[in-house]
């Protein structure tokens, strides 16, 4: 209250947003490691896009030491968690190194998970499930069967770093500038339909995917039994670990380029596709359409995903959420705002807007 009983007007960050929510990604294309000073400086400029619900960072390259083994990170609720999931993991992986994430101490954090980060060789199995499918089953497992225990990384030389709080928080608690990386994402998120917790956080990610997203998607329901048809367990209760499962299945496991996912994810209308001139093209969105209908993603969205070669910006094919990209030498960004990309390249060789439903990628040239 102000002096004489007057109310003090409401800040921005006491409604929930529904167009807000911040997403960044830097990746140079050479590999070359650079501090996640950069990826922490852009999300940080997108401050008010967030409301301490929800922040986080993923990063590649950054375990060269351990590259070829899986990392895996994971929070827990309780020591009795831990345990279990450590039992759980000798039957399908040889530990390599286990250890607590590192950490810095920031006060204004609450009910911090226990962390920690394995790494892992996967045991012989009987051939029939590829290497990926048995982490992608073991990742399910634990975060679906055991309490108080949640995989939120589990790709090679990668890591998901996230948690409650804004990004300066969750920056500075994972000491994200001390790490280096050929390629990093961050998010800030306004949780719009989930709650706000560690888990929840973003990036959320499977294998070496990561994804984070500024938006809303109404057909949650229809994609997310379309996912779990295909053996994926949903667990958190909100769209982005559907959109992550959606990339993982239509890339890795059908074989789709991203041009062609996209077509899939962020499709064009009907009355669009009928009035394609070239017949083949027609042909081709109608039968994506067909055969993928339940993994259409209705409703606005902005998701920057990645794995180990990638950065890919994709909209809505509306574009009712923002999505700007830039290039400077071999170093590409892709931001919700300009400003979050000129504050660490204040003078990019190309700026430019993304269109609707068409994906941006951004690959390794090594």
């Amino acid at each position: 209250m102000r002096k004489g009983g007057e109310k003090a007007p409401l800040a921005d960050l006491d409604f929930q947003v529904p167009s807000a929510c911040g997403v960044t990604g830097i990746m140079d294309v050479r590999g070359r490691l650079f501090s996640g000073e950069a990826v922490f400086k852009s999300i940080c400029n997108m401050h008010e896009r967030g409301n301490g619900l929800g922040s986080g960072f993923a990063a590649y390259g950054i375990y060269p030491q351990l590259k070829d083994h899986w990392a895996f990170h994971v929070m827990y609720q309780s020591e009795a968690a831990r345990g279990e999931t450590e039992v759980y993991l000798k039957g399908d992986f040889t530990r390599v190194h286990a250890e607590p994430i590192p950490v810095r101490r920031v006060k204004t954090l609450e009910f911090v998970p226990i962390l920690w980060r394995y790494f892992l060789d996967l045991k012989p199995g009987d051939g029939v499930k590829s290497g990926e499918d048995r982490v992608m089953n073991a990742t399910m497992h634990i975060n679906r069967d055991i309490a108080g225990a949640f995989v939120f990384s589990s790709g090679k030389n990668m890591g998901i770093f996230k948690g409650r709080g804004f990004p300066e928080e969750i920056g500075e608690f994972y000491r994200i500038p001390d790490y280096r990386a050929y390629l990093w994402t961050g998010h800030n998120r306004f949780p719009t339909n989930s709650i706000g917790w560690w888990g929840g956080a973003h990036p959320f990610g499977l294998l070496d995917w990561s994804l984070v997203h500024n938006g809303e998607i109404s057909s949650y329901g229809t994609n997310r039994r379309y996912v779990e048809n295909a053996g994926y367990s949903c667990t958190l209760s909100t769209d982005t670990e559907v959109m992550t499962y959606l990339f993982d299945l239509l890339v890795r496991r059908h074989g789709m380029d991203f041009a062609t996912a996209a077509g899939v994810l962020a499709a064009p209308l009907w009355d669009r596709i009928e009035r394609m001139a070239d017949s083949a093209k027609r042909g081709r969105a109608r039968d994506l359409r067909i055969v993928y209908g339940a993994a259409l993603v209705n409703g606005p969205f902005a998701v920057i995903v990645a794995d180990s070669r990638h950065m890919v910006g994709l909209n809505d094919r509306v574009k009712l959420r923002p999505l700007i990209a830039a290039r400077k030498g071999d170093v590409h960004y892709i931001a919700s705002e300009e400003a979050a990309i000129r504050c660490v390249c204040p003078s990019p060789d190309s700026v430019w807007m993304p269109e609707g439903g068409v994906p941006t990628v951004v690959a390794l040239r090594n």
